[in-house]
């Protein structure tokens, strides 16, 4: 965009002026407004990275919005080791940040807003209050007047900044004006500070409605929502579209998620889900021939080359998006009328004998689901407390359903079937490359594995976020997994590992029986990981689901072991 080309052609100009005043005299007139408890900050169009790192060194966990390339990687060089994760994006869209389906307690957009023509301050502006939580501030600073160089300055209105704010609901904190702290003459500096009160989405009253309050005649409505949930929150890089209303997903995606959750409660302890005998129309004999498979031979990205395996598990998925989107999906409404809440559109689909692994085109081939935004994010944000109150509410629905049943057994037929450490196959790579002149390392230490004993360690606690995805079982020494237990590597911790992470995915990447479901897990389970990305985008991929787990599940983090 021409907006941003003089910042790319002249990234240093731009980042030495930028790194000559302070953060602090800079934002003076704002500072003191700042939460003392930090959490997730935004800052659009983060420039050379001044701001960002200020706000990390106070705590802060900071998204870094900046789309002009060259100025970007040099602020990525300034803020390297803080937690500060950098995205090339840009208003008034921010397709990827909201596609990161976080809110932030604070957004700062300094120097910016003259940036964008008068049609698009509007539209920015909303989007910027759908990503404020409840509480959260917003900093706006825009420079009026000509730019006097070769940039491009449109008209700011401040009148009509803060009507739009009023319309949407946003509160004024403050508001000033000030000269320009590089001592330019002549120029004149606005600031407006607004606070979001309320969420505003309502996502919350609408989903413990479907939890606690919506009529059910089985346990259909809870287990789209729980798979919707667990999507959400495990595999948000399965989303395929998304715009303001609605996140489209692939229907299979659905379908499989469905199997996991009914799989042991029928087939394992023949537990009713619905009152009476009759029986379900997924689970015919193909959904009971899936016995036969272990729960991790069904994971978004796995290889069945079976055939007869294949086409038993593509029929299991059919049926159930059959199920699916006939029976919860229709009768699942807003609270108060008659309009569903979700809607699925299935495809035919031709299924032969023939080997094929479980990925995103595959799962997408039986159609399309779609989720209101505001709900998916809402998932997303929330999966920790959203999952259990689903499972108490379906622990009391099968208490009617199964009488006889201890309660107990019923609370364990709902664990999730993969929620058991899984890290056989990398622990069986790690052996084989010990045999051989090449180097490995603990990721964590760096120390040589040949003269340690070794361990696999989820670099994401398993504690937290159940995922067993090859990428996110990592060599280290078997001391540095215990030191590291169940919390989350740090920032600075992450940084100091890059190459050796990357060195160890190369290792996978170049394996020929694994290559493909390490990267199928990844694209599934990480945000904003293009198609053919490289390992450097895996990483930056891994970063920004590292702040994720952070803002929304608040965990522990490690600094790495004591020299």
């Amino acid at each position: 965009m021409s907006s941003e080309r003089p910042y790319h052609e002249n990234a240093r100009r731009f980042f030495d002026q930028y790194q000559s005043v302070d953060f602090e005299q800079v934002h003076r007139d704002w500072l003191p407004l700042l939460p003392h408890q930090p959490g997730l900050a935004l800052d659009v169009g983060a420039g050379s990275g001044r701001d960002a790192r200020a706000l990390a060194e106070r705590g802060w966990q900071v998204v870094a919005v900046e789309p002009a390339d060259n100025l970007r990687q040099l602020g990525r060089t300034h803020t390297a080791g803080h937690d500060v994760t950098w995205l090339d994006d840009r208003l008034p869209a921010l397709v990827k940040v909201r596609a990161l389906s976080q809110r932030y307690s604070l957004i700062l957009v300094s120097a910016v807003w003259m940036h964008l023509r008068p049609e698009e301050q509007q539209r920015a502006l909303r989007v910027l209050t759908t990503l404020l939580a409840p509480g959260g501030m917003l900093v706006i600073t825009a420079r009026l007047g000509e730019s006097g160089d070769e940039r491009e300055f449109f008209e700011v209105s401040l009148a009509a900044l803060d009507r739009w704010a009023q319309d949407l609901a946003l509160l004024p904190l403050a508001a000033s004006r000030s000269d320009d702290q590089l001592g330019r003459r002549g120029m004149d500096w606005q600031l407006r500070v607004y606070r979001l009160p309320d969420d505003g989405t309502g996502a919350l009253p609408v989903l413990r409605h479907i939890i606690v309050n919506d009529d059910k005649s089985s346990t259909y409505k809870l287990a789209l929502l729980r798979t919707l949930v667990r999507l959400a929150d495990t595999a948000p890089g399965i989303v395929t579209r998304r715009d303001d209303d609605w996140v489209t997903l692939p229907l299979g995606a659905v379908g499989l998620y469905w199997l996991h959750l009914y799989r042991p409660l029928l087939l394992d302890h023949q537990l009713r889900q619905s009152p009476g005998s009759r029986g379900y129309g997924f689970a015919k004999e193909d959904f009971h021939r899936l016995v036969q498979l272990a729960p991790g031979d069904m994971r978004i990205g796995s290889p069945l080359a079976d055939p007869d395996v294949a086409a038993t598990v593509l029929r299991a998925i059919r049926d159930a998006c059959q199920t699916i989107v006939r029976m919860p999906t229709h009768y699942t409404t807003w609270p108060g009328g008659a309009e569903p809440v979700f809607t699925g559109e299935r495809r035919g689909i031709r299924i032969n004998s023939q080997p094929v692994r479980l990925d995103i085109q595959t799962l997408a081939a039986f159609g399309e689901y779609r989720v209101p935004t505001t709900l998916w994010d809402c998932m997303s944000r929330y999966a920790c407390w959203l999952e259990p109150a689903i499972n108490h509410e379906w622990v009391q629905l099968m208490q009617g359903y199964n009488p006889q049943a201890d309660v107990g057994l019923l609370h364990r037929a709902l664990t999730w079937p993969e929620s058991r450490r899984e890290t056989q196959q990398v622990r069986q790579l790690i052996a084989r490359r010990l045999t051989t002149e090449a180097p490995l390392h603990c990721v964590w230490s760096h120390q040589d594995l040949r003269r340690r004993a070794y361990a696999v360690d989820h670099c994401f606690p398993w504690s937290r976020w159940q995922n067993n995805d090859l990428w996110n079982l990592l060599p280290a020494t078997e001391r540095a997994n215990a030191a590291k237990s169940d919390r989350l590597p740090a920032a600075a911790l992450m940084e100091n590992a890059r190459q050796d992470i990357l060195a160890w995915w190369e290792v996978l990447d170049a394996e020929p029986n694994l290559a493909d479901q390490f990267r199928d897990e990844a694209q599934a389970s990480l945000p904003l990981l293009p198609d053919g990305a490289d390992l450097a985008q895996l990483f930056d991929s891994v970063l920004l689901q590292r702040q994720r787990l952070k803002a929304n599940q608040q965990l522990a983090e490690w600094q790495g072991l004591a020299s």
